[in-house]
């Protein structure tokens, strides 16, 4: 077995998995459309390691969840897309948009994880989700974000190369947000 054997839809898809497949396939195609600008679906597979198929269909379902649109072209069979493009009524730059999206897909993960936990296979039925309050200086702040991102250096591969994964990996999403605490209204007037 090949690794483009293991990369086909029915590889990369099962029952269980489905939902967190669709989600890693479509923030793929939205991180490639926001670094190069527009894709076809053959050359999305191409640089994502995915079917030409598998990515002209989440290429549509963004296209009907209003993330994506076709690009101008002059014809042909090929269509590119591109991340939709929004009116500047908006005011938010395109990063933020994006971030926004981004947000957004992981949240809906998320909440899916929630309602159909009880269908996982019972070594996965839990989750290790935390969170914590540490006062930090800026600095500290980014050194922390490089010590998350230093941690999963070792995993990274396995997303393009489904050889390196170990028998009974699955795709796990990993959120990490870092931001500063703004202090309420009144608690800035207790503090000055």
């Amino acid at each position: 077995m090949t690794e483009d054997d293991l990369n086909t839809p029915s590889d990369r898809t099962s029952d269980t998995g489905n939902e967190l497949r669709e989600h890693e396939v479509r923030t793929a195609l939205l991180d490639l459309l926001a670094e190069v600008g527009t894709v076809t679906a053959t050359e999305a597979a191409a640089r994502l390691g995915y079917s030409s198929g598998l990515c002209s269909f989440h290429l549509r379902q963004l296209a009907r969840h209003g993330h994506v649109e076709e690009a101008p072209h002059r014809g042909g069979r090929a269509r590119p897309w591109r991340l939709k493009q929004h009116t500047p009524t908006t005011g938010a730059p395109a990063k933020e948009q994006f971030d926004d999206l981004a947000r957004g897909l992981e949240d809906e993960s998320w909440q899916q994880w929630l309602t159909q936990r009880d269908q996982a296979p019972t070594e996965w039925r839990h989750d290790e989700a935390f969170s914590a309050v540490a006062y930090l200086t800026p600095e500290e702040m980014s050194r922390v974000a490089d010590a998350i991102r230093r941690a999963l250096v070792p995993y990274q591969d396995r997303e393009q190369r489904p050889l390196a994964r170990p028998d009974g990996a699955r795709p796990v999403a990993l959120i990490t947000r870092l931001f500063p605490l703004l202090p309420h209204a009144k608690d800035e007037t207790s503090q000055a």
